[in-house]
């Protein structure tokens, strides 16, 4: 059954908070799953936030943090001592301390691995800091199970009850060399029917998907997505195994990547949350309002270079809008279509093959739209030569539409720039301009003005 968070509990909590009664607060809080800890300290104040962050066992609240937004968790770390915060992260995978750990100023980074007891434990998290984040580096664990080639099946099983300690899930084992080079994966059910007196390099299987420390985000999710894996390990240039990178973790990144995208093709520059800083959320937001101002003006003046069209046919002036809509609204489909394809490392054929292809369809869906506008015309009595003047006009700017909409996002694409950045205002705006520009220029080339 899921747990409900009322706000008569969360009352409750704050009475206990403010009466310091934390024999009954723990009692409250004892069966609750980690990540409705987290839901409850977004509810609360700062204040009674953290105090029950240094009520709970290490533990809980470790993997409670992992579960907030990163603007609270910056929040409840500032008020926690260095020593408080390497309590929690002795309890984290070192990936998830890391995370943690890279979110402080680095003055505030020495004084919390100064803290940590674990030698090994922060060594592991001093090293994944030195890796760029959106790498496999960076998004790797060091908790992982690791078996020698040369090891019997029943030291081999001495050794992994021992390894599994430190794991929260043994998704596969990896056997290593002498040098701790990956030499495959072994099977629980080849190791558990094999003779105990048989050798580890007689029953592991030598084919293992890996990918490099250097390897970026993107390229792991395409590889654990294609086949398939809960679990993928990592290798350092000499083919030494160093970490493995877990699905939970890679699901993670997807949907910040995600999120990132969603932000550029809405016109955001950066990552920003809804309750960061007015100067952070004004960064962010205007450069792309700055673009849209200047299209704007730049249609402005492309409209009155054509004053005397609007002075004999008025009427163009209210289709100005539907051809500026249809051009953005073209645009942005085929952009993502094709950025899509480009994150899915699904696209195929030349980029003239693409275009051909875009051409095509935007003489179907123009010539469609085009037949409804001689129609609404027709039906409305308006003049048939403005009518197919729209119409051809119409037709031209879904062409020059999509054809900026395909190419733009794989050139970005091949000079290393998020493609995501052509499915916002970049294209709207471009696109707005063409249109305009096209529709007084076919106008004026039919109506003969």
């Amino acid at each position: 059954m899921q747990f409900q968070i009322s706000s008569e509990l969360i009352e409750k909590l704050q009475f206990l908070v403010e009466q310091e009664n934390n024999e009954e607060l723990l009692l409250h809080l004892e069966d609750v799953h980690h990540a409705d800890i987290a839901e409850i300290l977004t509810e609360l104040s700062l204040e009674e936030a953290t105090y029950i962050v240094k009520l709970l066992d290490s533990q809980k609240t470790a993997e409670a943090l992992m579960e907030l937004e990163e603007g609270v968790r910056e929040r409840i770390l500032d008020t926690l001592s260095a020593k408080e915060i390497a309590e929690e992260l002795e309890e984290m995978d070192t990936d998830d301390a890391a995370d943690i750990i890279s979110e402080l100023s680095p003055e505030r980074q020495q004084n919390v691995i100064a803290e940590l007891v674990d030698e090994e434990h922060a060594d592991n998290i001093v090293e994944l800091l030195r890796y760029d984040e959106d790498s496999a580096g960076g998004l790797m664990a060091k908790e992982l199970v690791k078996v020698n080639e040369n090891w019997s099946v029943t030291g081999c099983m001495t050794e992994m009850r021992e390894q599994a300690e430190n794991v929260t899930r043994v998704h596969s084992i990896y056997v290593v060399d002498d040098k701790n080079k990956l030499k495959g994966r072994l099977s629980l059910k080849d190791l558990l029917t094999a003779p105990s007196h048989a050798n580890i390099q007689d029953v592991y299987i030598p084919q293992v998907d890996y990918v490099n420390v250097h390897t970026e985000g993107e390229e792991v999710a395409r590889v654990m997505q294609k086949y398939d894996l809960e679990a993928i390990p990592v290798v350092d240039e000499m083919g030494r195994l160093v970490g493995r990178i877990t699905i939970d973790d890679i699901v993670d990144f997807i949907k910040e990547e995600a999120e990132k995208d969603y932000q550029m093709a809405s016109g955001i520059s950066e990552s920003v949350e809804a309750d960061d800083s007015l100067w952070r959320l004004t960064r962010a937001r205007l450069p792309w309002l700055v673009l849209g101002l200047f299209g704007g003006l730049g249609s402005v003046y492309i409209m009155k270079g054509f004053e005397e069209a609007l002075e004999q046919f008025p009427i163009l002036f209210f289709f100005t809008p539907l051809i500026a809509a249809m051009a953005g609204n073209v645009g942005v489909q085929s952009s993502a279509i094709i950025v899509q394809g480009l994150a899915n490392d699904n696209l195929r054929g030349s980029l003239l093959q693409r275009l051909i292809k875009e051409v095509s369809l935007s003489l179907i869906n123009g010539l469609a739209l085009g037949i409804l506008v001689i129609l609404f015309g027709y039906i409305v009595g308006q003049d048939q030569l403005v009518s197919i003047t729209i119409a051809a006009s119409l037709l031209s700017v879904i062409i020059v539409a999509a054809l900026v909409g395909t190419f733009v996002p794989i050139i970005l694409n091949k000079q290393g720039i998020d493609p995501a950045i052509a499915t916002g205002p970049f294209i709207t705006t471009s696109n707005d301009i063409f249109g305009i520009f096209l529709f007084f220029y076919i106008s004026k080339l039919v109506l003969g003005f």
